[in-house]
């Protein structure tokens, strides 16, 4: 298992936080994130994207470096149906120190 990378990390410690704003500084302003087949380009629909999601709680089990990206694999856990959820996959496709440009979000 690879060691995730400062900036994913910061994602998962921020994205179980109820306050959004360090959360949305991650992602680029073009940034595309992808989740439950559903496509949000740029900030603004990343912001309504996060509206809808509930608060979750985020346990890394495995991290992968790949040719498409780094993969993070998590247990999510919270006020949803079926949870806890094991192997949910976080793709971050592109990305550098400070931006995460293209998130996919897949079982």
């Amino acid at each position: 298992m690879t060691t995730a990378p400062d900036l994913i990390r910061r994602y998962f410690e921020l994205a179980g936080q109820p306050d959004k704003d360090a959360y949305f500084a991650l992602f680029a302003d073009d940034a595309v994130v992808e989740d439950e087949g559903k496509t949000y380009r740029g900030i603004e629909e990343i912001r309504v994207w996060r509206r809808e999601v509930p608060l979750v709680s985020y346990e890394i089990t495995d991290v992968r470096d790949t040719p498409e990206g780094t993969v993070v694999t998590a247990t999510i856990t919270g006020d949803f149906p079926g949870s806890p959820f094991a192997g949910l996959r976080f793709r971050f496709e592109e990305y550098d120190d400070n931006h995460v440009r293209r998130l996919g979000i897949a079982p």
